[in-house]
């Protein structure tokens, strides 16, 4: 099953399109964006920045912040969150938090991105309830609290957010803040899997086939893999060639497990693909020539 996945690396500033009403200029604006046009966004959009209005203003600190339309430049992008944060926007007040997290335009500071995280959290953004869970649980530059930062997943989760369900899921299936309740996590990773949040799925069909948090079920664990393999979850993929290796929720069929272990393999996840490679390997010492031929011509 796959582990915690909520890391800053894979952030990025949220548009500000995302955090406040927009007027018809931002919405023009956010169109020229959202087709590459940047230079167009940015003249949108700089006037009214200029101007006071704050939504013109986050979008203007996204421009900065990503080096779009203009130069890079991390100190103007803050200048201009801060001018948009403090009139309420929920964005800028969360791409402040990422800045100071990551150390961009200024110093790195983790208690300062709490900070602007939280004001961000309590008008209800997850990416930021999410952010001050990943802070408290890696306990860099603050002191590592995992009941915190589990309060804080279980904040997101209960907005019904997928990521966050299936992040609460890892929790009680590790029992990483909270107590261990397999039964919990599988309830979480449902509710996440449901709304076809792929990582869940491969998550939930894992419990399933493992019995953990329940009754093991071969078939509903089958069924769940294969909605995360169409997905394109790769440990999924390799789930599968092993199912189908060891005839568990479907029939015993060697060529299919090759098929689904070179799929993995092929996949864009070196730890999978390291799995996957050393269980075809395996696989081939022990299929029947006929087996391997037929494995062969499916390629």
């Amino acid at each position: 099953m796959g582990s915690l996945r909520n890391s800053a690396a894979g952030f990025s500033v949220l548009i500000a399109f995302a955090g406040a009403a927009v007027a018809d200029p931002g919405t023009d604006g956010f169109a020229a964006y959202s087709k590459g046009d940047f230079a167009k966004a940015l003249a949108i959009w700089r006037p009214y920045a200029e101007n006071g209005d704050p939504a013109a203003q986050a979008f203007l600190g996204d421009l900065f912040f990503n080096g779009q339309g203009l130069p890079q430049d991390f100190k103007q992008a803050l200048f201009w969150f801060k001018l948009a944060a403090h009139k309420g926007s929920v964005a800028a007040q969360y791409n402040l938090g990422l800045a100071a997290e990551l150390g961009k335009g200024e110093a790195i500071s983790p208690t300062q991105a709490i900070s602007w995280y939280k004001k961000a959290a309590a008008a209800g953004n997850v990416a930021a309830m999410l952010a001050i869970a990943r802070i408290y649980r890696q306990g860099e530059g603050v002191d590592k609290d995992l009941a915190a930062a589990a309060r804080w997943t279980e904040n997101a989760a209960k907005t019904g957010d997928p990521h966050a369900q299936d992040e609460l899921g890892a929790l009680y299936r590790l029992g990483a803040g909270v107590d261990p309740d397999l039964a919990r996590a599988r309830q979480w990773y449902r509710k996440a899997a449901e709304q076809g949040y792929p990582p869940a799925e491969n998550d939930l069909g894992m419990m399933y086939r493992m019995g953990a948090g329940g009754p093991v079920d071969y078939e509903r664990a089958f069924g769940w893999l294969s909605r995360a393999a169409d997905h394109g979850i790769a440990q999924a993929k390799f789930n599968i060639g092993a199912m189908y290796e060891l005839g568990l929720g479907a029939a015993k069929d060697p060529v299919q497990a090759y098929r689904w272990y070179e799929a993995a393999i092929a996949a864009a996840d070196p730890a999978t693909r390291a799995n996957a490679e050393r269980a075809l390997a395996l696989l081939k010492a022990r299929m029947k020539p006929p087996e391997l031929a037929a494995a062969e011509r499916a390629r």
